[in-house]
């Protein structure tokens, strides 16, 4: 799968979601549906997704943005793993980068920081987000590799 080619044959249809995402992991690509989560500097909730089966979803957090603290570390990058997560996209940061490039993910993030998140439960999971110019919205999905990241209301490949 390359996103180059599936927006030359269907871009009628794909959203690029435009952000200076950085790309951490071994993974080359990802496509599956979306699953998402709207926090603020506080990963409670992105734990409580991960700790459920991913079946081959796409989490997509939407971190209004904060790259001051880290939403997503090696050991839920590791849990994403476990439980069968496709991946993740976070307009937000991650930590412990060194350590998610050498799993087998593939995550998308704008920066890093060594700060911790909060852990008071604030979030929301299954909700519609916006970020990057695109409306995200569970079940929606997503395609990704080195070139991007683009959103469909439907799967295409």
């Amino acid at each position: 799968m390359k996103t180059a080619d599936l927006i030359d044959d269907h871009a009628d249809v794909l959203s690029l979601v435009h952000l200076p995402f950085r790309r951490f992991g071994s993974r080359a690509h990802i496509a599956g549906p979306i699953q998402t989560i709207k926090c603020f500097e506080d990963n409670s909730v992105v734990r409580k997704e991960l700790e459920s089966p991913g079946n081959g979803r796409v989490l997509v957090v939407d971190g209004g943005g904060s790259t001051r603290v880290a939403l997503l570390g090696d050991m839920l990058a590791g849990l994403a793993l476990k439980n069968g997560w496709a991946g993740l996209v976070l307009n937000a940061a991650i930590r412990d980068s060194v350590e998610i490039d050498q799993m087998d993910i593939l995550v998308y993030a704008l920066a890093t920081s060594p700060i911790k998140s909060a852990k008071d439960g604030w979030g929301k999971a299954g909700e519609d987000i916006h970020f990057g110019g695109v409306e995200l919205r569970p079940g929606d999905w997503v395609y990704a590799d080195a070139d991007g990241v683009l959103i469909s209301e439907r799967r295409l490949i």
